[in-house]
């Protein structure tokens, strides 16, 4: 237990917390690094010698791959024993995702099946439902899926069509509709679908592939991934045992949200591994091509890509981990025999809905950074599909759209903000109110103010913390509960949010380094926060001034302005100096490093 567990989800934008109790990649445990090196085996001797068979949908060889991940336990790190998975936890399965980035499209149908193609059953499912299908899904002999979408209702998960209705003798429910876009749609044998009962009591269902009735669609031709199968699935006049419900009648919502929050975290795991894969492959080339007679990775602006590529995937590792380790403590607390444990669940998984939905989006949006310069870097190579990167810039494009675009991520942080904030689980309010009375005592702080390891960049993160509460606060005075509606402001907040996590999670990881190691052997980690809370700083500032914008005009806007101006001044960091060490240390070691 790291003991932050307890605190509320979007705490980290009201107070400080010890370093001590965010979990780290330095705290992974011999269970963490056998997950590592059992998925690190399976990929490079079992699914990279027939990467190209695989990325041309060969189905048959994929089903083969999925039985083999099952019997090394790849599968089942969330289920548990008793069910034939391994109970490794969160950690570990985040584990897995990541480390999977190497086996391209199959790496995305396996994170499918353990992700949403598994977590319905797995934290909702009965006993009876869990015994029968589990163990087939924890060993791969059955694929799972999630089918949500449909042709009308994406992002709008509530508007589906799709309908279900109880039969006369009360043993089916006959369902009917059409789902759309289903990764693993062709390939899956358990299908983990929503439909409305009495046309409005939203419902999650499980479904057999064979049962009449069920036919998919055919195989989409996609931009990336495209090993992957991707469908729709049509749903006519199936009869769904009564028994198949997942969770209540009326309460599919409940499962649809709670295993999307896990499947954003899980998603940015995901990314990270494909960002590091890219950083790996574009460093070494950059060694090796010479250009005016030198490798192109001594010029300065290619040292400052890799850098900025090194530097936010460490901010992105602090994140998902971090997220992780909260997660697995929380669900730690559930009792699993309770009456009330699928409720207990979604409580403790919704606690930390606001980080999951910020990971899916910076990690995301970091991967596609991490990409294109990777392609940047390796030149006219760099488009050419013999080159890994040119394949990480196509595949990783889908993970802006996946689990809820980014745009409606960005929506759902705000609006648990201010759901927290309004039933006092997250003192906001309070935040913004003390700020008021603090304003007229607020002076800029020096770089000379504190000459421990990175205080001067826990002094900075301090300021951004008031920064968006003087932001929230002017957005939330102007709009009220009508704030919702406001998606240009909204977004503004929500990267404010996301910045500052990202900022405190790189922070919080290198100062319990400095604890544990010391400063010379966390010196990286220290430079690449020098670097990322000086260019976060920047950008905060800016979204705040566009809010403020928007929300005031006249003398009262000059006024906050200059508050503004007094919150946010900083002395920058020479981050050009600074880059070149942390390329250095990148080039050398050619591949991630910190």
């Amino acid at each position: 237990m790291t003991g932050q567990a307890f605190r509320a989800g979007g705490s980290f934008l009201i107070g400080a917390i010890p370093p001590g109790e965010v979990f780290t990649p330095e705290d992974f445990r011999e269970e963490h690094r056998m997950a590592i090196d059992t998925t690190e085996d399976f990929v490079r001797n079992e699914v990279q010698p027939y990467l190209e068979r695989l990325e041309h949908k060969d189905f048959d060889l994929t089903r083969q791959l999925m039985r083999q991940a099952g019997q090394v336990g790849l599968l089942g790190a969330a289920i548990e024993e008793g069910y034939g998975g391994s109970e490794l936890g969160e950690i570990a399965s985040l584990l897995i995702d990541e480390h999977l980035a190497g086996a391209a499209s199959f790496g995305v149908t396996m994170n499918d099946h353990i992700g949403i193609g598994s977590l319905p059953l797995i934290f909702f499912g009965t006993e009876a439902q869990k015994r029968q299908y589990l163990p087939y899904l924890a060993a791969g002999e059955k694929i799972g899926a999630y089918a949500l979408t449909e042709p009308k209702a994406g992002t709008d998960a509530l508007s589906i069509e799709a309908k279900a209705t109880l039969s006369p003798d009360g043993k089916h429910y006959i369902l009917n509709g059409t789902k759309q876009f289903v990764t693993n749609g062709g390939l899956a044998d358990i299908i983990f679908t929503y439909a409305k009962v009495d046309g409005d009591k939203f419902t999650a269902f499980l479904v057999e592939k064979d049962i009449d009735g069920v036919s998919a669609g055919p195989e989409e031709k996609k931009m990336g991934i495209r090993g992957t199968s991707t469908t729709s699935l049509v749903f006519e006049d199936v009869k769904v045992p009564i028994q198949n419900v997942l969770f209540d009648v009326g309460k599919g919502h409940v499962v649809a949200f709670s295993v999307l929050d896990l499947a954003r975290l899980r998603l940015g795991a995901g990314c990270l591994g494909m960002a590091k894969l890219s950083l790996e492959s574009s460093v070494k080339y950059s060694k090796e091509r010479v250009q005016f007679g030198k490798p192109i990775c001594q010029f300065g602006l290619i040292q400052q890509k890799i850098a900025e590529m090194a530097i936010r995937t460490y901010i992105a590792e602090s994140m998902v981990y971090r997220t992780g380790g909260d997660i697995e403590d929380t669900l730690a607390n559930v009792n699993q025999g309770a009456s009330d444990t699928r409720l207990r669940t979604t409580e403790q998984i919704s606690r930390y809905a606001i980080e999951c939905s910020i990971n899916k989006v910076y990690c995301s949006e970091m991967v596609g950074y991490v990409a294109d310069e990777g392609v940047q870097i390796c030149g006219g190579y760099g488009y050419i599909e013999d080159y890994l990167v040119e394949r990480v810039y196509r595949d990783c494009r889908i993970y802006r759209i996946f689990e809820g675009t980014n745009e409606i991520n960005r929506l759902v942080i705000v609006r648990w903000l201010m759901g927290k904030a309004k039933r006092k689980e997250l003192a906001l309010h309070s935040a913004v109110e003390k700020l008021k009375d603090e304003l007229p005592r607020i002076r800029p702080v020096s770089s000379g103010m504190d000459n421990t390891p990175l205080g001067y960049q826990s002094q900075l993160l301090e300021k951004a913390r008031k920064i968006f509460a003087y932001a929230f606060g002017a957005a939330t005075g102007k709009y009220g509960e009508a704030l919702v509606e406001e998606q240009e402001v909204c977004g503004a907040l929500a990267d404010m949010a996301i910045e500052i996590y990202a900022m405190e999670s790189g922070l919080l990881r290198a100062l319990k380094s400095i604890e544990c190691f010391g400063a010379g052997s966390a010196a990286t980690k220290i430079n690449m926060v020098r670097v990322y809370a000086n260019d976060a700083m920047v950008r905060i500032a800016g979204w705040a001034r566009q809010i403020l914008a928007a929300v005031e005009q006249g003398d009262i806007f000059h006024t906050q302005l200059e508050t503004l101006e007094r919150l946010s001044h900083f002395i920058p960091a020479n981050v050009i100096e600074v880059r070149r060490k942390i390329a250095d240390r990148i080039i050398e070691a050619e591949r991630f490093i910190c």
